[in-house]
C-alpha cells in the first residue's frame, strides 16, 4: 500500500470481528487480530491501543508510538463509545447504578452515559460511554445488576466499539484502513 502524504505513519484502524484475540500470539492457538492485517504490521511491532475480548468486536486502533498507546488508554483522558445487546430488560434504575458505578474487585465499574436504543424480546440495546476501559469492563458492570423480572444476572450478548475520541467506525468487519493525518491529530489532540 502506498504511503501518502495524507496518512498517519502512527495509526491504523481495525474493525475486529468477534473470534479474534487481541495479541501477538496465543498460547491456544486460537486466531488473533494479526491474522487480518499485512505481515507488516505485526513485523514492524504495531500494538492494539487497549483491547478488545474475544467475543466483543468493533473498532480497535494499533501505533507504533507508546506515547499516542499512553494518551489514548490513560483514564479520562480518551472517550469510548460501545453498541451493546444485553440479556434482560435493562429500567431506569439500571441505567442510573451503572451511572453512578458498581463497585467490583475490578474497582468502581461506571459508565459516564447509558442510552437505550433499542429492544428485542427480552434483550435491550444500549449506547455506553466510558472514559476509561478496565478489563471486561461493560460485561462486569452489567453482569452486577439483577433482572427485575427473572432475578438472574444482566448478560452483555454483543459489544461492539464503534468509536474511541474523535474517531468513529467507518470500515467493515475484518477490514482495516490507515487514520488520516486529520483524524491522528483530532484524536491526539495535536
Amino acid at each position: 500500500m502506498n504511503n501518502t502524504t495524507t496518512n498517519s505513519t502512527k495509526l491504523l484502524a481495525l474493525n475486529k470481528p468477534k473470534g479474534y484475540v487481541v495479541t501477538r500470539s496465543d498460547e491456544r492457538g486460537r486466531k488473533t487480530v494479526y491474522d487480518l492485517l499485512p505481515d507488516w504490521v505485526f513485523d514492524d511491532g504495531w500494538m492494539p491501543i487497549g483491547r478488545l475480548d474475544l467475543e466483543s468486536k468493533g473498532l480497535l486502533l494499533f501505533t507504533t508510538d507508546g506515547k499516542i498507546g499512553n494518551v489514548l488508554t490513560k483514564p479520562g483522558n480518551c472517550m469510548k463509545i460501545y453498541e451493546i445487546w444485553v440479556r434482560g430488560h435493562v429500567t431506569e434504575e439500571h441505567i442510573a447504578e451503572a451511572k453512578r458505578g458498581v463497585k467490583s474487585k475490578h474497582g468502581l465499574l461506571k459508565a459516564l452515559v447509558v442510552e437505550k436504543i433499542g429492544m428485542g424480546g427480552a434483550k435491550t440495546k444500549l449506547k455506553i460511554l466510558i472514559d476509561e476501559g478496565k478489563n471486561r469492563h461493560i460485561r462486569r458492570l452489567f453482569g452486577a445488576m439483577k433482572d427485575q423480572k427473572f432475578g438472574t444476572p444482566l448478560k452483555v450478548l454483543e459489544l461492539k466499539r464503534i468509536s474511541i475520541g474523535s474517531f468513529e467506525l467507518d470500515i467493515e468487519s475484518a477490514k482495516w484502513r490507515y487514520l488520516s493525518v486529520e483524524e491522528e491529530n483530532e484524536l491526539i489532540k495535536k
